[in-house]
């Protein structure tokens, strides 16, 4: 190939190329959730997948929660990574303290409540493979051990009059003594209370 040719190829290349990669969105998007009390701030990182036209993602009876833990026992809530919560203050989540600091969420699911899991087991931000998932790393919330449990708290249940396409984490009813976690898909929220440890 002859240089100039090769020079217009690389040319076109480049000019179709941020289009391309434009186009080219992830599944289940990434999202946050933050608040501040007072001077401190707590914020949620997950990812957001959307319904696409599915309903009653959860399910009913025994197939309860199957489908988005897609054979896990807990739920990431939300997709890919591991959901983080991450607090400037130490927090009271169910009748535990929670010292500041960074941790992994999983849930239970249950038809009549779930159960927010906050756990210290380290995780990956991206996909190592599955033999660090063997050797006891979460991804998302396969490879979930219990011995690394921070705090348990049940959540309300409630179903919603609407739909919500993409999952969304985000804070409710926030005042100096602590905020709501709510987590809402399809017609379902769920809601805890996260409070400012005294």
């Amino acid at each position: 190939m002859n240089r100039k040719l090769f020079l217009t190829s690389a040319l076109a290349l480049l000019l179709c190329a941020p289009a391309t990669f434009a186009d080219e969105r992830p599944a289940s998007p990434p999202g946050t959730a933050s608040t501040q009390i007072g001077d401190a701030w707590i914020d949620v990182t997950y990812s957001r997948p959307i319904l696409r036209g599915r309903t009653g993602i959860f399910g009913s009876g025994d197939e309860y929660g199957k489908t988005v833990n897609g054979g896990a026992e807990f739920w990431r809530a939300g997709a890919n990574a591991t959901t983080k919560i991450k607090s400037d203050i130490d927090l009271t989540v169910g009748d535990k303290k929670v010292p500041a600091g960074e941790y992994g969420i999983v849930v239970g699911l249950d038809e009549k409540a779930w159960t927010l899991v906050l756990t210290s087991q380290k995780s990956m931000d991206t996909w190592m493979g599955r033999e660090e998932v063997a050797k006891g790393v979460l991804w998302g919330s396969f490879g979930y051990k219990p011995d690394f449990d921070v705090a348990r708290a049940t959540m309300k249940l409630e179903t919603l009059d609407h739909s919500v396409d993409q999952m969304t984490i985000a804070f409710l009813d926030v005042t100096e003594d602590g905020a709501t976690l709510a987590i809402s898909w399809d017609k379902t929220r769920a809601t805890v209370r996260l409070g400012v440890a005294k």
